[in-house]
């Protein structure tokens, strides 16, 4: 059963943080900085709660998603210390259990990114989800600065020449261009989209939903939000799955370089037999850069002159990495542009990886997450560099971070407290951002004291991402489902462990017609 609020509880609770607000800042002259923030931010977490104005839940449709769903917002406070400032609405998609006698603990999907919009990802993931949505509501919340979220998105770049799309430089323009233009938004004080602020809104739509417990699902950064809602909101959390784990305190920029090269070495020594001289001709290739190719703008055809520097060609091999199925064709890219200077396998590649709606960032929202939480702490990095990789997203992430806005983050974003629920966790033996070494580190953390509330699950040759690998959506199923907290864990899959790598894709090779 929902509880709905009096029509005028939000007015009266308006009126509520007025006052509180006036009393605090009355007491501005006598209180240093932080201390007089950290007591604002405490009346409007008081009465946060009353404030909400949601909007009902409407019949809406979206695209790739054939039934009728219901669509709702909620209006929240940009800054949550100030909730007589600017607003923002946060825009959710509710997709209705199945049965009539529906569990009432929905399952809330986490979005990844930084920068997805879950309901933009909801239609590919919905037919993993789909035994979960049998007897419960499954939720998809366009986290703010995406989607429909007060979305900070930067102009997209897919059709622009390959040169300018993989070129340092002149991302640097194009994001220096988009940030002044968002700044100028009615929301765009960039501060306020971090992962703490966001899983406070996360909150207060399931208030507005009267959902008392979710079920976590977080993807990739979807982990790291859903680890920052954990610790806030410990007892509105029945089961959690973080898939691909990007701890708070993973500092990205700097985990990416070791991660990916990790990942470069196990492809080359996965291929050893059929491509014995991988390793040479992949050295042969950087010692070659920088050099003047053509090829093919995969998207438009237009053939495109420009010049490959090394770092232009790293960057252009992460993006396979990504996904078994495309990395099996690198072998054969890698060979291609080292002997015979065809480099539109390595390009096309690049492209492939990042099609689709559901994978568009808005960049905007990144880089307010990374540089407040992650760049901060780029000194305090002890991940060594990887031997190719070596700094060039720490150095790019640095550039961009110098004049972005940054909000402040608690120190307790970066602890990881034990789990007060079952959390599954689950890692690729072959991703190149969010390896097992990260899971591995958080699962015992969240396992501190009670470690059968933990499971780590690795699947060896699964790249970013293990929910859509064959059976796991079954042992996603079972653990949500499961009666009692002793039987949602351990889980058995053996199915998943046994896929194997897929084989280096071999070209055609064309003969002469007789």
């Amino acid at each position: 059963m929902r509880t709905r609020l009096p029509a005028n509880t939000g007015r009266v609770a308006a009126r509520a943080a007025a006052r509180i607000l006036a009393a605090i800042r009355s007491l501005e002259p006598f209180m240093p900085f932080p201390a007089r923030r950290a007591l604002a931010l405490a009346a409007a977490l008081l009465i946060a709660p009353l404030a909400h104005a949601a909007t009902p839940l409407k019949p809406c449709r979206i695209a790739g998603i054939p039934n009728e769903l219901q669509c709702g917002s909620l209006q929240r406070p940009l800054d949550p210390a100030r909730p007589d400032g600017a607003k923002v609405d946060i825009h959710y998609l509710v997709v209705p259990a199945m049965a009539r006698n529906k569990q009432p603990d929905a399952v809330l999907m986490l979005a990844g990114g930084p920068g997805q919009s879950a309901i933009n990802v909801a239609p590919r993931v919905l037919q993993r989800l789909s035994r979960l949505g049998n007897r419960r509501d499954l939720v998809f919340i366009d986290q703010r600065g995406t989607g429909k979220s007060a979305p900070l998105d930067c102009p997209d770049d897919s059709k622009l020449p390959i040169t300018e799309q993989l070129d340092t430089a002149a991302q640097m323009k194009r994001l220096d261009a988009c940030r002044a233009t968002l700044e100028k938004l009615p929301y765009g004080d960039l501060r306020f989209f971090t992962t703490t602020i966001a899983m406070q809104d996360m909150d207060a739509v399931r208030e507005a939903l009267g959902v008392p417990q979710w079920n976590l699902i977080g993807g990739s950064y979807g982990t790291r939000a859903a680890l920052e809602y954990l610790r806030q909101f410990p007892t509105k959390v029945r089961r959690s799955i973080i898939d691909g784990v990007a701890p708070p305190d993973m500092v990205l920029p700097a985990s990416f370089s070791p991660d990916t090269q990790a990942a470069l070495d196990k492809l080359f020594d996965a291929h050893a037999k059929t491509h014995p001289t991988l390793r040479a001709d992949w050295a042969k290739l950087l010692a070659s850069l920088p050099r003047a190719v053509t090829v093919q703008q995969p998207l438009t055809a237009v053939p495109e002159q420009f010049s490959v520097d090394r770092d232009l060609l790293l960057r252009a091999v992460r993006g396979p990495l990504y996904q078994p199925p495309l990395a099996s064709a690198l072998p054969a890219a890698i060979q291609a542009a080292a002997r015979d200077g065809r480099f539109d396998g390595l390009f096309g590649l690049t492209s492939a990886f990042g099609g689709g709606k559901g994978m568009k960032l808005a960049m905007g929202m990144h880089f307010s997450v990374i540089c407040a939480e992650d760049v901060p702490r780029l000194a305090q990095a002890t991940d060594a560099p990887g031997a190719d990789y070596g700094r060039i997203d720490a150095d790019m992430y640095a550039r961009v971070c110098k004049t972005w806005p940054r909000g402040d983050v608690p120190a307790a974003f970066y602890t990881v407290p034990p789990a007060p629920s079952p959390v599954l966790v689950m890692s690729g033996g072959a991703d190149p951002v969010t390896p097992a070494r990260h899971g591995e580190r958080i699962a015992k953390a969240l396992g501190a004291g009670q470690p059968a509330r933990v499971q780590h699950l690795v699947v060896p040759e699964a790249g970013h991402g293990v929910m859509a690998v064959g059976c796991v959506r079954d042992v996603m199923f079972r653990f949500i489902d499961a009666k009692t907290d002793a039987a949602a864990l351990p889980q058995e899959a053996a199915c998943a462990m046994r896929i194997p790598r897929p084989t280096a894709f071999q070209p055609v090779q064309g003969g002469t017609a007789k």
